[in-house]
């Protein structure tokens, strides 16, 4: 290295400055001779900057589609919870102007209260989609902010669709890098959070048309807006809940394009230099994760709908439940014990409790009750207390199960009934309905989105909401769907 220098005597100002020199020559000499590999915020900001323009493949529209109904069949469905209840309060107090839309209420406000109130609907309950392998729920950020977007600046409906598969790309990649569920699990931080704020500000940044150098500064500004701890756990009205998943990072996400288009600026690499983003989250993480078959896999596509309008545990079980009633017919009054394994990790989430659509046991009940379940019955607090539903919730007992849990993020079920006679029936479910390995057809999705919209807002004017999202690419400006979303 001091092969021109003989000794620590020679290192005059002349000798330090001639070896320097020659160290950046050689330093360039070396990086011109061989190809520079771009940065990881290069690529990334790249791929966000060519969004808006770029060929989403088929089977990633359609997918987008879906879970756009989805997502503001949620949201509409939220209306009358006590999340949903809370964001429309706070809103009709504190709303800016503008005409963005609150879906399920004759609310007109700013973008920013219209993405931060939706993504409080969207996520007032265990109704929305979710992401296992980033253990976060995606959409009931990045649709509510991409859809203000979309509305402030009059996009069209294909515009508005990659702006939302960009969202899912970028958000989950996000949480994936850090670890998934064991980053939340050993860090105490919330990956549905840091998810939905990457991903709902690369979506309404999309919907915004910024270019690639704007996007690294979304993505600076993102990093600052990561946060939540996953305390949210403890919230037994899931209005924390509600605006840690979305309300928060919807809103933020959608400050941080305007703001941005406005003419902001910021750090241009945030995930690499002094203080970054993973040396503040997680410094052993590969950044390289983020633009990890970018452009091959969708992730939208990795996306689940759930079948059933509860929390995503208890999903596979009511699978197995449906297909056993089917088989063998059994009423309560025939019911000696339900035995019931899932995996151990996600058991304690739904053991015993006190919301219904998050009780395994009471909605185990509910479906033997009923032969099936709806978003309802999912959300019948008051039949929590009857007594019938008591008892047979008192024979259903839940195994937690560390073998099973080994499979996750594929959630697997195993149920077990034994009746009064001695007869014993078992199902096991391996893959979930609605799961990227068993996905709902479009169909499916269609009739859960009317039994959650149709309340609310009509059979026909669910039909039209519901035929406009399908065919959303003819649509030249979203403002369209805006009279559809309001309540009358």
């Amino acid at each position: 290295m001091y092969s021109s220098i003989e000794s620590w005597n020679d290192l005059s100002r002349r000798n330090l400055l001639r070896y320097g020199l020659a160290t950046i020559r050689e330093t360039l000499r070396q990086t011109t001779d061989q190809p520079v590999e771009p940065s990881v915020i290069a690529t990334l900001s790249a791929y966000m900057g060519n969004a808006a323009d770029r060929l989403v493949p088929d089977e990633a529209t359609e997918r987008t589609k879906q879970h756009l109904l989805d997502t503001i069949a949620s949201m509409i469905s939220g209306i009358d919870l006590p999340p949903g209840r809370m964001g429309l309060k706070f809103i009709e107090s504190y709303r800016g102007s503008g005409s963005a839309t609150v879906a399920g209420s004759g609310v007109s406000c700013g973008p920013l209260e219209a993405a931060m109130a939706n993504a409080m609907l969207a996520h007032s309950d265990e109704t929305d989609d979710s992401h296992a392998p980033s253990q976060s729920h995606p959409g009931c950020g990045v649709i509510p902010a991409a859809l203000a977007a979309a509305e402030h600046f009059a996009i069209d409906g294909t515009h508005l669709l990659r702006a939302i598969a960009l969202g899912y790309d970028v958000g989950t990649r996000v949480s994936m890098t850090l670890g998934g569920e064991d980053y939340q699990t050993h860090f105490h931080r919330d990956t549905h959070s840091i998810c939905t704020v990457f991903g709902a500000g690369a979506a309404a940044a999309c919907a915004a048309k910024l270019n690639a150098q704007q996007m690294r500064w979304v993505l600076d500004y993102s990093a600052q807006q990561a946060s939540g701890i996953a305390a949210w756990q403890r919230d037994t009205h899931h209005v924390e809940k509600a605006l840690v998943f979305g309300g928060f990072a919807a809103r933020d996400a959608l400050s941080t394009a305007l703001l941005i288009h406005a003419g902001a600026t910021g750090v241009n690499d945030v995930l690499s230099g002094p203080d970054n983003f993973f040396l503040a989250f997680k410094p052993e993480a590969d950044p390289q994760g983020l633009i990890d078959k970018l452009g091959e896999r969708y992730e939208v596509t990795r996306t689940n709908i759930k079948k059933w309008t509860v929390g995503s545990p208890i999903q596979a079980v009511l699978d197995a439940l449906e297909l056993l009633l089917h088989e063998h017919p059994v009423k309560p009054a025939d019911v000696r014990e339900v035995v019931v394994r899932i995996g151990s990790g996600e058991a304690h989430i739904v053991d015993n409790r006190d919301m219904p659509d998050i009780s395994l046991q009471h909605m185990v009940a509910v479906m033997i009750t009923d032969g099936t379940v709806t978003f309802r019955s999912a959300h019948d607090q008051a039949r929590m207390q009857d007594s019938g539903i008591q008892k047979l919730r008192s024979q259903v007992r839940l195994v937690y199960d560390d073998g099973l849990q080994r499979l996750y993020p594929v959630r697997v079920a195993v149920v077990e009934i034994t009746t009064t006679d001695g007869k014993t029936y078992s199902k096991r479910v391996d893959a979930v309905r609605g799961s990227a390995e068993n996905p709902m057809s479009t169909k499916e999705v269609v009739t859960k989105a009317q039994d959650l919209i149709s309340p609310i807002l009509g059979t026909e004017r669910s039909g039209r909401l519901i035929e406009a999202v399908l065919k959303i690419e003819k649509i030249s400006n979203v403002r369209f769907l805006g009279p559809m979303l309001r309540r009358a």
